[in-house]
């Protein structure tokens, strides 16, 4: 007969049973959870991305009518003033970002504002500003390209259920091309003297750049073409292929970020180890193993705090202790924005002042002029 032997639970008979303990690395987690098994506070109803994008949709419909304008006025100067005469908008100015920065050191250097131009150099201001204050703000909240970006994206994954992400050697590779093509222009505007910034943007063509640009949209060449047909594409596969890859000006902008006081804060002990918050960050940052998100790449968006089911597990904060609501951090971009829109048309260094037979004769024969 077979003795049965009683094992007293709290022993652990040697080698029975027993795992090697798993090393930290393994973790996906940096620290051990202590609210694991918990009970926690429910987040109550986000309202970030309701926010975020009435802002986006206000500053797209804004480009969108800043472009419609822009066209009616240089096809009055191409048709002779045939058309109807409207105002050139100053706003198509943020579009030139490289005439921008030109204008910005020569301003830096002599205290002097452009005369050509001025308006680019507010509009770059600003959106630094935003970036030094409520991290890059301008590419999650206000850029028409991440908004278009971000729907293609969307629209990508409901045609094929998801998008797909890149190996990190891939990913990591890729993100610096946005760096090296920064710091191309940035070298590039180095190197040049007030003198010889002056002599390009007030000549023939720096006067039209505004124009070359709507032209080469207007008529594309077939390598244009396939270019921005191979980016859409993309888009649609990579989520932010563009902004994550390839803008230079969004670099710069995550540059600034870096001084931010704005900052996602994870507080560990109200954590649930859930990581939603990381699946959904447009950045593929690892939210859940921080507890301070500086990246650069943070474009301050708000979906890995809608995503956050626990109650004060994870929010905006400017400094260690005051939390943003959202309506809070976009009414502090409107306010930089607005304010240096303002301080510009206040100041008279809103409007390029050029006589109209400037534009007369230099619009209708825009592309005759090539990069000096």
């Amino acid at each position: 007969m077979t003795e049965l032997v009683q094992i007293d639970p709290g022993l652990k008979p040697a080698g029975v049973g027993e795992l090697p303990p798993l090393p930290a690395a393994v973790g996906r987690r940096s620290e051990p959870s202590r609210s694991r098994g918990r009970r926690f506070a429910r987040r109550g109803q986000d309202s970030s991305q309701a926010v975020r994008s009435a802002f986006q949709l206000i500053f797209l419909v804004l480009n969108a009518w800043i472009g419609i304008q822009f066209f009616l006025w240089v096809l009055h100067w191409e048709s002779g003033g045939r058309t109807v005469a409207v105002s050139r908008p100053p706003g198509v100015e943020g579009w030139l970002p490289i005439a921008s920065l030109m204008n910005l050191k020569a301003w830096v250097l002599t205290g002097q504002l452009p005369a050509i131009h001025p308006a680019g150099v507010f509009l770059l201001v600003a959106f630094l500003a935003m970036s030094l204050v409520f991290r890059k703000s301008f590419c999650g909240w206000l850029c028409p390209i991440g908004t278009v970006s971000e729907t293609l994206a969307g629209a990508g994954q409901a045609l094929l259920g998801r998008n797909l992400a890149l190996p990190r050697w891939a990913d990591v590779a890729l993100r610096s091309l946005k760096y090296v093509l920064l710091g191309l222009f940035l070298y590039a505007v180095g190197g040049m003297s007030v003198a010889a910034i002056r002599q390009f943007l007030d000549g023939p063509y720096g006067i039209v750049a505004d124009v070359k640009m709507l032209n080469f949209f207007r008529y594309p060449s077939l390598t244009a073409l396939v270019v921005m047909g191979v980016l859409v594409v993309l888009s649609l596969l990579v989520r932010h292929f563009w902004c994550r890859y390839l803008c230079p000006y969004g670099a710069l902008m995550g540059l600034a970020s870096w001084l931010s006081p704005a900052a996602i804060r994870r507080v560990p002990a109200k954590c649930i180890d859930c990581g939603k918050c990381s699946r959904v960050c447009p950045s593929r940052l690892p939210v859940d193993r921080l507890v301070t998100v500086r990246s650069p790449e943070c474009i301050g968006c708000y979906q890995c705090v809608a995503a956050c089911p626990a109650a004060g597990a994870l929010d905006m904060r400017l400094g260690r202790r005051l939390v943003l609501s959202p309506a809070w951090f976009g009414a502090g971009v409107a306010v930089i924005f607005l304010g240096l829109v303002l301080a510009a048309r206040l100041s008279g260094h809103w409007h390029t002042d050029l006589p109209d037979q400037v534009y007369r004769e230099l619009v209708p024969i825009a592309d005759r002029f090539s990069h000096p």
